[in-house]
């Protein structure tokens, strides 16, 4: 558990006025790990991913819900980008986060906004939306309202995308 990352999230939300609900868990790596913990929660259990374009010179989060795959030569297509996974050595830089533990809320590490987010559109799609606090031990459900204020607030370019 890394406290201290989880605490610049809790402190974030609390600076908005966001609620949210906290759920505890054993340390969940990968999406296929969080089904049996995630299967309560309500709304949108999101899965992120965090690309590279070929260059190295520009850095994006997808999120999308976690039942949903990813065709990365659409996505290419989509941005006219050729991407790939960044390295654990880029999310640390740019996010501030470790594998297992991408989220949303890494933007927060991102003091120069230099990461563009995308968001399926699916992902927004339900009342609630979840995702870990920068720790893969606990899951924070939030509306997705107050998601998206969160978004403005963090100041990052992002852009709504409908991935098939």
């Amino acid at each position: 558990m890394n406290i201290e990352r989880r605490k610049i999230v809790f402190d974030y939300l609390e600076k908005l006025g966001i609620d949210y609900n906290l759920t505890e868990h054993p340390a969940l790596n990968t999406i296929e790990d969080t089904k049996e913990y995630w299967r309560l929660l309500p709304g949108a259990k999101c899965k992120n991913l965090f690309f590279r374009n070929n260059k190295g010179n520009k850095h994006f989060l997808l999120v999308l819900k976690g039942d949903k795959q990813v065709d990365i030569k659409a996505l290419n297509k989509l941005l006219e980008q050729r991407l790939s996974f960044a390295s654990d050595k880029r999310l640390d830089k740019y996010l501030g986060l470790t594998p297992g533990s991408v989220s949303a809320f890494g933007l927060i590490n991102d003091i120069n906004n230099e990461v563009l987010l995308l968001i399926d559109k699916d992902a927004l799609s339900k009342d609630y939306i979840n995702f870990h606090p920068n720790d893969n031990t606990a899951t924070i459900s939030l509306k997705t309202e107050d998601f998206k204020r969160y978004l403005k607030e963090v100041g990052n370019s992002f852009s709504l995308i409908d991935l098939q």
